[in-house]
């Protein structure tokens, strides 16, 4: 079998490995994360849980597979190691990218929520007071 073939397989099953447990990981951590942001409701927390594990792995599987065609040949056994670890090395660092971008926003979306929250007065109002004429 051709190394560069051999290289390939490698990449993409380590490479679809790390995309699957990577969204495990954050699909069931982030999940009490997001029915903080969203005060508590279960059901919408599953929902979003679940469609933004759905984005990640599509995201992250396209760019799997866009990057998965090499700069040419590999000459010996060197070569599948320095290909491996340049093309696993980018796909790792997009996993990152992709966890901090997702961890931000949900953050700005907690940070919201937690604003209007305090704006809410802690007891309903009690009667109404009519303005004076002199101010």
């Amino acid at each position: 079998m051709d190394r560069t073939v051999v290289a390939y397989v490698i990449y993409l099953v380590v490479s679809i490995g790390l995309t699957v447990w990577v969204a495990r990981t954050l699909s069931r951590n982030g999940r009490i994360f997001l029915a903080d942001v969203l005060r508590g409701n279960e059901s919408l927390a599953d929902a979003v849980n679940h469609l933004l594990v759905v984005g990640f792995y599509l995201v992250n599987l396209g760019f799997v597979a866009l990057y998965l065609s090499g700069d040419g040949t590999i000459a010996d056994t060197r070569g599948i190691f320095e290909a491996l670890s340049t093309k696993l090395g980018v796909v790792l660092l997009v996993l990152g990218v992709m966890h901090l971008a997702n961890v931000f926003v949900l953050n700005r979306i907690r940070r919201r929520g937690v604003m209007e929250r305090e704006q809410v007065p802690p007891v309903a109002p009690q009667g109404w007071v009519a303005p004076t004429a002199g101010a």
